[in-house]
């Protein structure tokens, strides 16, 4: 086995600042509309772009056939932390988060699409600032879809293969690797200018309609309002409730439907089994807001079905504080921490493949118990699921729960209490945003101490690379020679 060789890296991460120094430039016309200082984005842009410049002209001679799995793990894994520290550089240029480690809370947040924020007031920001703080949602949720479609695929991650639960993804849906990602990016931005142009139709202006558009697509959370969704009326709620759903959808589902493969479509297991969790979750959460308040039926459901589907995928948004539902309400809130959307969508956490999967083997063990002598066979979408494939799924759920407990116990003993550290620990790593306790979705993180901050920022990063992308760098295999 060959050395890493670093001119790899340094070239990938030259592509990630260029497309960063391109994107603090966007807020510039955002900053001239409202008569605001661009020097922020445009000092960041500068100090980015030398960077950018600098990696490439070391790196130019680098041959990008001969990659290795080793120097692509490294190369996504650092992509995303190299993003979230540059990211910082607006809210440090324009004072309005001074200290660094916020700032990285804030961007790592954004970036891995969590929602998460040390902000207290986010109405007394710039606008050109609140746009940023979304386009770093957007920006993450693309990089996702491409990571987990294209990329991990492609470094023969096991388990990926489930996303269209096909055996190769770019056979499958395009020989041609920059062809996969430019569908999937005219089906991001279908969704985005879809949802911009529904929302701008409500009271929302154009630019609370585009951030949080950017929030939903990317199923990120952050608001321009205090009261996140709950500052706008329930035509926007509704609309906001649509389109996170859509955005927990697999976007191979979506290339499926342009390319009018219906009967894909119909067979896709996962997507039947995520459209269930959410109307019966929903329903169940629904009935007992209704029956523990005397407000009207349609309140109820709103609110129910909003908040479920928001953490179902992960998006974080909320219109009402549900930490102070009744407790069996709660109890399904904290279940749902758990779950997560599609496989193939920009939401994180476990994610339904792999609840289903779960589910399929607890239902084989039960067959072999009463028919010692059956060949029990798991399939997905009538394919069967290779042992290798199902150990990997089964493994990653094990340490995504056991990452969870360690989280929960290093914040215990940094101070906070049980309720709080654990929800914490799962909001971080599941990208939800909000938790319960003194994290819960009235309040925000700014109160944390800063080893935690760091350290949910690192949670949240792992988790959006889907756990081993991280964890694979810190085995003795990944550095022997």
């Amino acid at each position: 086995m060959k050395l890493i060789n670093p001119l790899v890296i340094l070239r990938i991460l030259s592509t990630i600042l260029f497309i960063e120094s391109v994107s603090y430039l966007s807020c510039l016309p955002v900053a001239h509309i409202y008569d605001e200082s661009p020097f922020p984005f445009l000092w960041s842009s500068v100090i980015t772009i030398t960077l950018s410049v600098t990696l490439y002209a070391l790196s130019r001679n680098v041959v990008f056939e001969k990659v290795t799995n080793r120097e692509g793990f490294l190369a996504v894994a650092s992509s995303w932390v190299t993003m979230s520290a540059f990211g910082t550089l607006p809210f440090l240029f324009s004072g309005t988060i001074p200290s660094f480690i916020d700032a990285f809370f804030e961007a790592s947040s954004g970036f891995s699409t969590t929602g998460s924020s040390i902000l207290s007031d986010v109405e007394i920001l710039p606008y050109s600032i609140l746009f940023w703080r979304s386009l770093t949602h957007w920006i993450g949720g693309l990089g996702i879809i491409v990571l987990v479609i294209i990329i991990l695929p492609s470094l023969r991650i096991t388990g990926y293969q489930l996303l269209s639960l096909e055996s190769s993804l770019k056979e499958k849906i395009h020989p041609r690797t920059k062809a996969v990602g430019f569908r999937l990016l005219f089906i991001y931005l279908g969704l985005t200018i879809a949802e911009i142009i529904l929302l701008s139709l409500g009271e929302m202006d154009l630019f609370e309609s585009i951030c949080h558009t950017f929030g939903t697509v990317a199923t990120g959370g952050f608001s321009t309002k205090n009261a996140s969704i709950g500052y706008y009326s329930s035509y926007s709620q509704y609309i906001i409730t649509l389109f996170m759903f859509l955005a927990g959808v697999s976007y191979v589902i979506y290339y499926y439907m342009v390319k009018l493969n219906f009967r894909k479509v119909g067979k896709n297991e996962e997507l039947w089994f995520y459209l269930t969790t959410v109307i019966i979750a929903g329903a169940i959460v629904t009935g007992i807001l209704y029956v523990n308040s005397s407000g009207p039926p349609e309140l109820a459901f709103r609110q129910g079905f909003f908040q479920v589907i928001s953490l179902l995928t992960t998006t974080g948004y909320s219109t009402t504080d549900y930490s102070v539902w009744p407790g069996s309400a709660i109890l399904v809130i904290f279940l749902l921490f758990f779950t997560g959307a599609s496989t193939g969508s920009t939401t994180g956490n476990i994610k339904m493949a792999r609840h289903l999967l779960v589910i399929k083997n607890i239902r084989s063990v039960f067959i072999k118990i009463i028919h010692p002598n059956a060949v029990s066979q798991i399939k997905l979408n009538d394919r069967p699921v290779s042992e290798k494939t199902n150990i990997s799924i089964i493994s990653f759920i094990v340490l995504f729960i056991f990452i969870f407990f360690i989280g929960t116990i290093i914040l215990v003993i940094t101070g906070l209490d049980p309720i709080t550290a654990a929800s914490a620990a799962v909001a971080s790593l599941g990208n939800i945003g909000p938790g319960l306790g003194s994290v819960g979705p009235a309040l925000n993180y700014a109160h944390l101490h800063d080893f935690n901050k760091v350290f949910l920022s690192l949670l949240m990063i792992i988790g959006r690379l889907e756990i081993y992308t991280i964890f694979i760098l810190f085995t003795r295999s990944f550095w022997k020679l």
